[in-house]
């Protein structure tokens, strides 16, 4: 897997010449390294970031009397911005299919909880699946889009990574589980339990400029679950989709649901592993000596 595309490269190139002449030792280098981190991050976010800007951008400015939905703008704006990141190579097309098969997974359940009144969306539009407005898969779409830019940017690599079918097998249960809970008993507890134990160990290795860093996954898996959450709250305050108890005017969304997205990182994750498969820090460390 390449680690960026054409245009990536020619702005990381660009990029080299101005930061290869920083200091890289103290705080001077210490800072230099958090500045890159930031901008990758944000690189890595570009899908996500342009959906969100585009809920908030509607919910300030769409005229009440407008032809077409919000939904619907959404939606094809959501299209929009995928072609045009494949056709300006801001993204490869490797991502194309993680972002089309997490818009796939993540329509099914949005159907399934509309249905059985976990949120709903209380906005008309053309575009859609029963309750469900088409725009909402490509916020499953983003997450998806995030974690395979950003384990391809920062050149991830793994030490204890579990058994691949050990990893497909737990997202399988927990992708389950979101659906089986409405009718039997909830083992998201259970589902916590086995993740602890099969990623405890597991330690995610990545580059942000001169140095290449580690973090436990587990870690990681929290972190991004916890800006989700973050970006869930502006999407409720938006009223691209509403919980319950919301209709009337908005609260913040119950920290409880950090354990639902800490559930679906987990899936998210193992999806784009289906894709780019997890490479070992082992690898890194014999190319760089060839």
């Amino acid at each position: 897997m390449k680690r960026f595309t054409s245009l990536e490269a020619r702005i990381d190139a660009a990029a080299h010449g101005v930061l290869d002449r920083l200091p890289a030792s103290g705080i001077s280098g210490a800072l230099v390294e958090f500045l890159v981190f930031g901008l990758k991050q944000a690189w890595a976010c570009l899908f996500g970031g342009a959906m969100l800007a585009l809920i908030i951008g509607t919910r300030l400015f769409w005229p009440d009397d407008a032809i077409l939905g919000r939904y619907d703008f959404l939606f094809l704006a959501a299209l929009g911005i995928q072609l045009a990141m494949l056709a300006f190579k801001l993204e490869t097309w490797s991502e194309a299919k993680v972002i089309l098969l997490f818009h796939i997974v993540g329509t099914a359940m949005e159907i399934f909880k509309t249905h059985a009144g976990s949120w709903i969306y209380p906005e008309d539009s053309l575009f859609r699946i029963d309750a469900v407005p088409l725009f909402s898969g490509f916020m499953y779409a983003a997450v998806g889009s995030y974690l395979a830019r950003i384990s391809r940017i920062f050149d991830m690599r793994y030490t204890r990574y579990p058994p691949f079918w050990t990893t497909v097998a737990l997202a399988a249960a927990i992708y389950v589980n979101f659906f089986a809970h409405h009718f039997v008993l909830d083992f998201r507890y259970a589902l916590f339990a086995l993740t602890a134990l099969m990623f405890l160990r597991t330690q995610v290795h990545y580059r942000v400029f001169r140095f290449r860093l580690r973090m436990p996954l587990l870690v990681g898996f929290l972190l991004v679950a916890l800006f989700i959450w973050f970006a869930e709250n502006i999407g409720t305050w938006s009223r691209a989709w509403l919980y319950p108890g919301q209709e009337d005017g908005w609260t913040p969304v119950s920290s409880q649901k950090l354990g639902a997205w800490y559930l679906l990182m987990i899936i998210s994750f193992v999806l784009v592993t289906i894709v780019h498969r997890p490479r070992s820090l082992e690898d890194a460390e014999s190319l760089s000596r060839r």
